[in-house]
């Protein structure tokens, strides 16, 4: 079983923590379908992103404006439709045995959505957290992470990501730390490990520290 040595966990939060993959469905897919592109390809692009940036590597040459009144309509859309949110396997588990560790939520969603997301989920938020609001670029820049370890008073290299998107996984890589990748969608974006769900994770407390074992 593989172990990571670490200060501080970095969170990402849908397909992470969170499965929201029907509600994405849902509001991605009656978006596509207004813009005639194709669905499954719209699906393989969206995870991970915020709703503006994935526009924008979808219609490249649309105006960003409007791609923000769309991100804008579809975050309200997602925020109010909660049918189907659950969590992870051993998501419960997994955030209580933290408590003690520093950690942070690092999310693509912005505030409304990720309370909204966690609390349908049955989920405790934790105290830090990096949302859409705290950024000014949507993973896979790695802004968020680097913001969530400055929160938390660690250096990068210092804190392990977990994820499940392929833009996730490159923000983390890019923040310069590890990542344990979680679900189907990440074992081809080469995170350093990678589990099938939450799970198959467990924190040890070591000194100032934490052992992760995963796998």
């Amino acid at each position: 079983m593989p172990v990571l040595t670490a200060r501080a966990l970095l969170l990402d939060m849908d397909g992470t923590l969170v499965n929201s993959d029907a509600v994405v469905e849902r509001v991605w897919r009656r978006w596509a379908d207004t813009h005639g592109l194709d669905g499954d390809e719209v699906m393989q692009v969206v995870h991970g992103r915020q709703g503006y940036a994935s526009m924008a590597v979808l219609l490249p040459s649309r105006p960003m404006h409007l791609n923000m009144a769309d991100n804008a309509r579809m975050l309200a859309q997602e925020t109010a439709d909660l049918e189907g949110v659950v969590p992870v396997p051993g998501a419960p588990e997994f955030l209580a045995s933290l408590r003690g560790v520093p950690h942070a939520l690092v999310t693509s969603a912005d505030a409304p959505l990720s309370t909204a997301r966690m609390a349908a989920a049955g989920l405790e938020l934790p105290d830090v957290r990096v949302t859409a609001e705290s950024v000014g670029a949507s993973k896979p820049d790695p802004e968020g992470f680097l913001k969530g370890a400055a929160e938390l008073g660690v250096t990068p290299a210092e804190c392990v990501v977990f994820e499940d998107s392929g833009a996730g996984i490159a923000a983390g890589r890019a923040a310069g730390m590890r990542v344990v990748g979680v679900g189907s969608r990440a074992a081809a974006h080469g995170p350093d490990v990678v589990v099938p769900d939450l799970r198959q994770v467990r924190v040890e407390v070591v000194g100032d520290g934490v052992r992760i074992h995963a796998g």
